[in-house]
C-alpha cells in the first residue's frame, strides 16, 4: 500500500469500489456466473476468510454484511453486493466503513483488497476484465 493511501486514510473512514474508480484495484469485479451461482460461491468464500465475521445475508437483494475488528478495537462494517448484469454475468462491489469519526489509515482499502484477493482466487476461472 502506498503512502498516498495512508495519508488519505487520515481523514477518510470509508472506501468503496465502483466502475468509475480511478484506482484499478478498486474497480468493480465482473464474473461469467449467474447471480445465483455467484451468490453461492461468494457467500461460502467470505465465511472462510479469517478475521471477517458474516453478520447478515440478504439473498433477495444480493448483499452480504460483514464485520471486522481491528487490533485497537475499532469496528469496520463491510457490505458485499452481488448484482446480475446479464443472465450469465454478475458484478461484485464492496463498501467498507469504520465506525467513529476519525480516519482509518487505509484499513478499509486493505479490507477491500483482502476480500477481492480471496474472491479473485476462488473465482479466477470466471473472472472477466470488462463488463
Amino acid at each position: 500500500m502506498s503512502l498516498k493511501r495512508t495519508l488519505i486514510g487520515i481523514i477518510r473512514s470509508q472506501e468503496g469500489t465502483g466502475d468509475r474508480a480511478k484506482d484499478p484495484q478498486m474497480k468493480t469485479r465482473y464474473y461469467n456466473l449467474s447471480r445465483e451461482r455467484a451468490w453461492e460461491e461468494v457467500s461460502s468464500t467470505l465465511k472462510k476468510i479469517p478475521g471477517f465475521k458474516v453478520l447478515h445475508e440478504v439473498h433477495s437483494v444480493g448483499e452480504i454484511t460483514l464485520e471486522r475488528k481491528t487490533g485497537f478495537g475499532r469496528i469496520m462494517d463491510i457490505t458485499v453486493s452481488i448484482v446480475s448484469v446479464s443472465p450469465v454475468r454478475s458484478a461484485i462491489d464492496i463498501h467498507s466503513a469504520s465506525r467513529g469519526s476519525l480516519g482509518d489509515l487505509g484499513a478499509n482499502y486493505r479490507n477491500i483488497l483482502t476480500l477481492f484477493s480471496a474472491l479473485d482466487k476462488k473465482l479466477s476461472q470466471y473472472k472477466i476484465d470488462q463488463p
